[in-house]
């Protein structure tokens, strides 16, 4: 049976726990040889400035922060480069989308990459885009698989990141 995930703003309360979150989930990438976060990136500031922005989100599992991502029309430059299919559609863009790893191989992510959708489509937002490491293979995985596209790449401090984009 599935476990019941609930989505809503974070609260300055969850500053902590998304940040240990994000900690442990930057071990387990590592150990799996991905390193694509670290200690410069993301950090607290990126998630109270998301919390003042009233963009940060979690996702909860029995009370658990299970899940946290910021949706926001906010992007590096480097999104110019983007090879956009919906350039005339009003869009939002998803960052720091993180599974807590004890939730994990449980379709949280895709549940939660649905949950954004919905809401996003129930505001009138045409697409969706983000960008994924390209040495992240179960990012990459759950993201295609869930009908985003690859449309171009950005180059950052810790490599390679497809830009990716959706139709909603």
């Amino acid at each position: 049976m599935e476990s019941k995930l609930e989505f809503g703003p974070a609260r300055q309360a969850d500053i902590d726990g998304i940040c240990a979150l994000v900690a442990s989930a930057i071990l387990h990438m590592q150990e799996q040889k991905i390193f694509q976060w670290d200690e410069k990136y993301p950090t607290r500031e990126d998630f109270l400035n998301d919390l003042q922005e009233n963009t940060l989100s979690v996702g909860t599992i029995e009370g658990k922060i299970a899940v946290t991502f910021t949706v926001n029309q906010t992007c590096e430059p480097e999104y110019d480069d983007g090879d956009w299919q919906y350039p005339n559609e009003e869009y939002r863009i998803i960052h720091r989308l993180c599974v807590n790893p004890e939730f994990q191989g449980r379709g949280v992510a895709g549940r939660t990459l649905r949950h954004i959708e919905e809401e996003l489509r129930r505001q009138k937002v045409g697409a969706v885009r983000l960008d994924a490491f390209t040495k992240n293979p179960t990012a990459i995985a759950l993201y295609t698989g869930n009908g985003y596209e690859k449309r171009g790449f950005a180059d950052w401090r810790m490599g390679r990141f497809y830009l990716m984009e959706k139709k909603l």
